[in-house]
């Protein structure tokens, strides 16, 4: 009795399609239904994933925000460290920023993001307080000149270390001199200011007893003859990406200065045991 009043109570207010659909055709009341309710599932499911994208697009441009707000911070951090007294812990201090530059430099997520532009400024501290540490440099130069795109500071931070150093102390210091000539000639085009760093690169290395300086000796005074003979030295560019190539500490890097050697007509030859052997390209 219940079931025949919901019946005609539906008919008054639907006459034609209820009374067929309920009486006659189910199939076709459930297809209807279907028809109606299928397109809302879809509007309230594509409501649901907008939402998310909106979400996680508001996510990003927080964590972009707190990314910015973080180099701002260490920015400040840095300013301070470079004026504050050291008060007698200076290889401490610069050992301690050395490690936070390497955590700020190894966060490749950051870095896509804000860039490398704090590179310098830890070793406007690091430089300072220890001057003598030779892979401190190594460092300083592939950040800041390669990644972040300051060459004239790099050479300037550089400039300012080798002021403490002597031809003898550190032994190794023959070194630092390349590779502010590498900076010089490869990133600043300067073919006049490399000759000048490569020689006295040989010169440190004759008065030098490390186990090196004999082929630093050499490789540096014939680098700085090219150079003399031509600023744009094909041969001195070649030998300045094979340092570049040495000294790298991502694929990078590494993949770019053999792009570059071979653009200028030498080739970078690795052997099955991963040995490296440069050739020089046949003129300048």
């Amino acid at each position: 009795m219940a079931l025949m009043l919901l019946e005609k109570g539906l008919e008054h207010c639907f006459p034609m399609t209820l009374s067929i659909s309920l009486r006659g055709e189910p199939r076709r009341w459930f297809k209807t239904l279907a028809m109606v309710a299928l397109p809302i599932l879809l509007l309230v499911a594509l409501i649901s994933l907008q939402r998310q994208r909106l979400t996680a697009l508001q996510n990003s441009s927080v964590a972009n925000q707190d990314l910015a707000q973080q180099d701002e911070s260490k920015a400040a951090s840095l300013a301070l460290a470079q004026k504050m007294p050291s008060f007698g812990f200076d290889n401490l201090l610069a050992d301690w920023f050395f490690l936070q530059f390497l955590q700020y430099f190894g966060d490749d997520e950051a870095r896509a993001s804000t860039g490398y532009s704090l590179s310098p400024e830890f070793f406007r501290v690091i430089i300072p307080n220890d001057p003598y540490y030779r892979l401190f440099y190594v460092f300083l130069s592939g950040s800041t000149s390669n990644f972040a795109a300051q060459p004239h500071t790099a050479v300037e931070i550089v400039t300012q270390g080798l002021k403490a150093l002597t031809p003898a102390f550190p032994a190794d210091g023959f070194y630092i001199w390349r590779y502010r000539g590498v900076d010089e000639l490869l990133y600043l085009g300067d073919g006049e200011a490399a000759q000048l760093s490569y020689q006295t690169s040989a010169d440190w290395a004759r008065q030098s007893s490390h186990p090196d300086a004999p082929y630093i000796v050499e490789n540096s005074q014939r680098t700085a003859e090219f150079l003399a003979n031509n600023p744009l030295s094909k041969q001195a560019q070649v030998n300045a990406w094979a340092s570049v190539l040495a000294n790298a500490f991502d694929d990078a890097t590494r993949q770019k200065a053999i792009d570059r050697i071979n653009a200028l007509g030498g080739s970078v030859i690795i052997s099955e045991t991963g040995e490296m052997r440069l050739q020089f390209p046949p003129d300048d």
